[in-house]
C-alpha cells in the first residue's frame, strides 16, 4: 500500500471515530435524562425509569422516509415532535401540595414561609389572567441549616408548586453540588454549568453546600460557574428558579460576596435543627411505612439513643440520621430472629424490641464498658 492510499484510509478512519464519537455524546446526554428531565449524573434519586427502545437512524445522506419499525412511513408529525414536548409530568392540585407539607414533621417556620410564598405566587398568577400589573418576584431561595433538616424535600415540593401554578413549565428537581459544575480546565467549567442548567431549565436548579463555589482561591473556576449562574438566571427569568442551599453562616458570606447574588437571592428560609420529639415522630413514620411496631418499652431506650447522637448534629444528620439509626435497628432485629429459626411469626417480623434498641446503643460503647 502507498503513502497516499494510507493517508486516505487514515482519514476515512479519523472521520469515523469522530462521529462515533459525536453520536456517543449525543446518546448520553439523552440518557443523562430522566422522565421529569433531572440529569442522573448529578441527581440524587434512584433507579432511572427504563427508556424505550431506540431505532437505528439512517446513515448520513439517506433520504429514505422514516420507518415506523414495519417497513411502513412514519407520519410526519410524529417526527417533528419535540423532544421534551411528552416529560412534563401533570399539574397537581394545589390543595394536595398544601396538606403534602402540612403532613411533614417539625419545619414549623419554614412551613409558614412556604404558604406564603405559595399564596403570593397564586395571586400573582391570578392577576396575570386577568391582566393585571404584577410585581417584578423573585422566586430563587437560600436555604440555611444543618444536613437532613429537609432543604431537598422543600425544594421538590417548591418545584412542583411553582408548576402546578403555571410558572414552571415542568416542575423538575435537579440538584447538584461544586462537583457538578466546577470543571478542571480553562474554559470547560461554563460548559458543564450551562448543561445543568439547560437539564434544569422548566424547574429548578438546586445547589447544595453553594458556598463551596467561590471558596478555591484566585485561580478557582468556582466564579466562571457563578458568572454563568447570573447569567442563566437572566436569560431563563421565567421558566428557572434556583435555589442554593448549606450552612447559615457559610451561606450569609456566600451571598453578600457577590452583588449579583445578593440581588437575585432576597429570600432566605432557615431550617432549625429538629427536636427530639420530632425524631420520634419521624422514627414512628418509618415503622408506619415498614409495617414495624415500636414496643412501648422501647420508647425510652430509643429516645436516650436519639439524644446521644443529637450531641453531633454534624455527623448526625437529623433526619437522615434517624433513617441510619433505624436500619441500625433492623439490623439487630433481625440478628435476635435469626436465632429462632422457623418459630418466627409474622408478629415477631413486626415488632422492634427494647432490646433491637439496646443492642444498637451498646455497639457504640467503648470496648472496656461492654459486658
Amino acid at each position: 500500500m502507498d503513502k497516499r492510499d494510507q493517508s486516505k484510509k487514515d482519514e476515512i478512519i479519523l472521520r469515523q471515530l469522530e462521529v462515533i464519537r459525536s453520536m456517543t455524546e449525543h446518546n448520553l446526554s439523552r440518557m443523562g435524562t430522566d422522565f421529569w428531565g433531572a440529569p442522573l449524573t448529578e441527581s440524587k434519586s434512584g433507579t432511572p425509569p427504563e427508556k424505550p427502545e431506540q431505532k437505528p437512524s439512517a446513515p448520513p445522506g439517506d433520504k429514505t422516509p422514516p420507518s415506523n419499525g414495519k417497513g411502513e412511513k412514519a407520519p410526519e408529525a410524529a417526527e417533528q415532535k419535540p423532544e421534551n414536548e411528552d416529560q412534563a409530568p401533570p399539574k397537581e392540585k394545589i390543595e394536595d401540595l398544601r396538606k403534602e407539607l402540612d403532613s411533614y414533621v417539625g419545619l414549623a417556620a419554614v412551613k409558614r414561609e412556604v404558604k406564603d410564598l405559595i399564596d403570593l405566587a397564586a395571586v400573582e398568577q391570578l392577576r396575570r389572567q386577568h391582566g393585571l400589573p404584577t410585581a417584578d418576584m423573585s422566586l430563587h431561595m437560600v436555604f440555611t441549616g444543618s444536613p437532613g433538616t429537609g432543604k431537598t424535600t422543600i425544594a421538590r415540593l417548591m418545584a412542583r408548586v411553582y408548576h402546578s401554578l403555571g410558572i414552571l413549565s415542568r416542575g423538575q428537581l435537579v440538584e447538584v453540588d461544586r462537583s457538578g459544575l466546577v470543571a478542571g480546565y480553562v474554559g470547560q467549567t461554563a460548559i458543564k454549568t450551562r448543561k445543568v442548567i439547560d437539564s434544569a431549565l422548566g424547574g429548578v436548579l438546586f445547589i447544595d453546600e453553594a458556598y463551596a463555589l467561590n471558596g478555591g482561591g484566585a485561580n478557582d473556576f468556582g466564579q466562571e460557574a457563578i458568572d454563568t449562574l447570573l447569567k442563566a438566571m437572566e436569560d431563563h427569568r421565567d421558566d428557572l428558579v434556583v435555589i442554593v442551599a448549606g450552612y447559615d453562616g457559610l451561606m450569609d458570606a456566600f451571598i453578600h460576596s457577590n452583588p449579583g447574588l445578593e440581588s437575585r437571592f432576597n429570600r432566605f428560609l432557615h431550617f432549625a435543627d429538629y427536636t427530639e420529639e420530632e425524631l420520634l415522630a419521624i422514627f414512628r413514620m418509618q415503622c408506619q411505612k415498614g409495617c414495624y411496631v415500636l414496643d412501648p418499652a422501647a420508647e425510652e431506650p430509643l429516645r436516650a439513643l436519639l439524644a446521644q447522637r443529637m450531641g453531633d448534629a454534624v455527623s448526625f444528620g437529623n433526619a437522615r440520621g434517624v433513617r441510619n439509626l433505624f436500619e441500625q435497628i433492623l439490623v439487630r432485629q433481625a440478628g435476635r430472629l435469626a436465632g429462632q429459626g422457623s418459630s418466627v411469626t409474622k408478629e415477631d417480623l413486626m415488632r422492634i424490641t427494647a432490646a433491637d434498641v439496646a443492642a444498637v446503643s451498646k455497639s457504640e460503647e467503648p470496648e472496656a464498658n461492654r459486658t
